[in-house]
């Protein structure tokens, strides 16, 4: 994705009562730990794609679209989806500005995935779960469509709270960024995964944990 485009965000707009998309642009971030860390994430999930070497991939959750543009870009045949008819919008906007105006960006609800539509050889769900009152049932739908695999991704607590409160960010919520409604630790996160998937590898790029995933 060209460094000099601006990436449009929701900016911690609300939709139906629920935060979509990024609250800042950390992918446009001058601040260069914020770049490190965006360096970091970026490395472990081609790690894990380039394991798999899919040969379509559907991001759930997919906000913006930034990953799913840049995996496109890479020439992986991709498509996105969130349950926000506006950060679809601003997805399709996005996409357009990078000269991929024929990127498929749909508004669906994670819990109402089907496979006959919605799956794929690869399932990219990052920074989603966390967003979710029911990540287990979240967890079901995305298993209908995973064939087989899946990459998660969320916060790795308590690290994300304490960086918030360190850059002086969210202390009325212990560090806590609004719209998240789960915290997982990595041990506690892989626990919920293998309960329905198999755990190929995990990856804890600061400050998140990332896990590839494969049904059983």
């Amino acid at each position: 994705m060209e460094k000099n485009r601006k990436l449009i965000i929701a900016g911690g707009h609300k939709e139906d009562g629920v935060v979509i998309g990024n609250t800042f642009d950390k992918y446009g971030s001058r601040n260069p730990i914020v770049k490190l860390m965006m360096q970091g994430y970026e490395d472990s999930l081609n790690k894990l794609i380039n394991i798999v070497k899919p040969a379509d991939i559907h991001e759930v959750g997919c906000g913006e679209g930034y990953w799913t543009i840049k995996l496109s870009e890479k020439g992986f045949n991709v498509r996105g989806s969130d349950f926000s008819k506006t950060v679809i919008e601003m997805a399709q906007m996005n996409a357009k500005e990078r000269n991929l105006p024929q990127l498929k960006f749909f508004a669906k609800n994670i819990y109402n995935l089907k496979p006959s539509t919605d799956s794929a050889n690869l399932v990219i769900c990052n920074q989603v779960l966390e967003h979710l009152d029911k990540p287990e049932e979240a967890l079901l739908s995305l298993k209908q469509i995973a064939n087989p695999y899946l990459i998660a991704c969320v916060p790795r607590e308590p690290m994300w709270r304490a960086l918030n409160m360190a850059r002086g960010k969210y202390w009325n919520e212990m560090g806590n960024t609004p719209g998240h409604v789960q915290n997982w630790s990595t041990t506690a996160f892989t626990s919920l995964l293998k309960k329905h998937f198999t755990i190929e590898q995990v990856k804890t790029p600061v400050p998140w944990t990332m896990v590839l995933c494969k049904l059983k």
